[in-house]
């Protein structure tokens, strides 16, 4: 057992030391959801606390209670994932004795929490060591956690493959569960009327079963934030026609009454109006992950698919999509807010304007043509409500 706090850092230095040993980009303890029929299979993994580049005598402390009972650790693969064993945790909480009675140590916390909760099979160590395709369940939430957590920024992480690892199955009461369970068993569930409430059907959960909001952010309704994405605080989530979701977010106190696709990020005080649309990478923007600057405003059912700087204005139920063609008017103060754009042209497909500030995009009236000047407005969202 160690004693001191000396002989924790010199066990840990000694941990590091060893050959192809390698420091973890991020890791954390999950508690297991698994199918009612593949045992095997993992529905979702639940994170009450994740490190992101810190904590790295913790981490070596657990990998070393692995290696402790003899499970080789590939550190070349970028990720290793590990079912926990009560051993496992005795070993470590022998190791961290010195800490045991001073508070903040998240997770020693929470290895005293599972070592009074513990049961086989149920909590796994997830650890990252690069930040390449995700190869299980258990590490696609581990990343989707340190985005929502915003340990790591939005766009950061690497969640390619991701769909094809997660399955599609019934949430009720933020539990999954196999669809083929539901088949396979609806006659005896029904007639003895323990046929679940089904919330909705999907492969990500919902990020207010996972994610604890700051207390000046507001979501009316659940459904309207998937897990994986990002709310900066003060933001506020109507219910409607608004959505967030996964790796996509807000970066400060924004309005949201309308869609923020896959990879969309929109910036400090914001206003994406009702039944607006932020195009996702899959969706028309030729994979261009389209940003949302600061103080600007989406009118109700507009559609974005470029990057906007800051102070843009989209007038409502117009589209503004790399390909669409905009009557350049006000051309001279445009210039004095874009001073490294040069205006030289009367029209200009909307690509070729993309995350340059202070453009108002509208659509004359009488004549139908697109036009952009110069946002002479103001946009403040109201502070009594963020």
């Amino acid at each position: 057992m160690i004693t001191t706090k000396e002989e924790f850092v010199l066990f840990v230095k000694q941990i590091e030391q060893k050959k192809g040993y390698k420091k973890p980009k991020a890791f954390g303890i999950a508690r297991l959801d698994r199918g009612q029929i593949h045992k095997n299979k993992i529905l979702q993994a639940s994170f009450a606390f994740v490190n992101y580049e810190q904590n790295y005598g913790s981490a070596a402390i657990m990998l070393e209670a692995f290696m402790q009972r003899g499970i080789e650790i590939d550190f070349s693969k970028s990720e290793f994932t590990q079912c926990l064993k009560l051993e496992d945790i005795e070993f470590a909480l022998s190791c961290f004795c010195p800490f045991l009675n001073e508070e903040g140590h998240k997770n020693i916390d929470m290895l005293k929490i599972i070592k009074e909760k513990f049961k086989d099979d149920e909590f796994a160590f997830v650890c990252l060591f690069e930040d390449k395709e995700p190869l299980s369940v258990e590490t696609i939430y581990l990343k989707l956690y340190l985005l929502s957590s915003k340990k790591a920024p939005l766009r950061s992480l690497n969640l390619n493959g991701a769909f094809g690892l997660l399955s599609n199955v019934a949430w009720s009461d933020d539990k999954p569960i196999e669809l083929e369970f539901l088949r396979a068993n609806e006659m005896r569930l029904k007639m003895s009327n323990q046929y679940p409430k089904i919330d909705f059907v999907d492969k990500f959960p919902r990020f207010l079963a996972h994610i604890i909001p700051e207390d000046n952010t507001r979501i009316l309704e659940s459904s309207k934030v998937r897990m994986g994405a990002v709310l900066a605080a003060g933001t506020t989530i109507m219910p409607g026609a608004s959505y967030v979701n996964f790796n996509a977010g807000t970066t400060g106190a924004c309005m949201v009454e309308g869609r923020i696709s896959s990879s969309a990020v929109v910036g400090e005080g914001s206003d994406i109006g009702g039944g607006a649309s932020i195009l996702g990478v899959l969706s028309g923007t030729s994979g261009n992950a389209i940003s949302v600057g600061k103080s600007c405003l989406l009118g109700a059912n507009s559609v974005t698919g470029i990057p906007l700087g800051d102070n843009c204005i989209v007038d409502a139920g117009i589209a503004v999509l790399e390909g669409t063609k905009f009557l350049v008017q006000d051309a001279h103060n445009l210039e004095k807010m874009n001073p490294h754009f040069r205006f030289d042209k009367e029209i200009y497909k909307a690509k070729e304007l993309q995350g340059l500030n202070g453009l108002h995009f509208r659509q004359d009236s009488i004549s139908g043509a697109m036009i952009v000047s110069c946002n002479k407005k103001i946009i403040k969202l109201n502070k009594a409500l963020h």
